[in-house]
């Protein structure tokens, strides 16, 4: 079966610009917020002695 996999090959000046949509750079920032929100997260519950949604009166 061949490969089908389209790339699309960026110039230099564009390989830093945003793209919107399902593309490398957006999924990478994504999973960095997310990282930073789990971090958030668990120093939260460390500091205050409480979960998360306790914290926040939620609970």
């Amino acid at each position: 079966m061949p490969n089908t996999t389209k790339v699309k090959e960026l110039s230099s000046n564009q390989r830093n610009a945003w793209f919107g949509g399902f593309t490398p750079q957006s999924e990478i920032l994504n999973g960095r917020l997310a990282m930073i929100g789990f971090v958030a997260v668990i120093v939260i519950e460390v500091v205050s002695g409480h979960g998360f949604l306790h914290f926040w009166n939620i609970l």
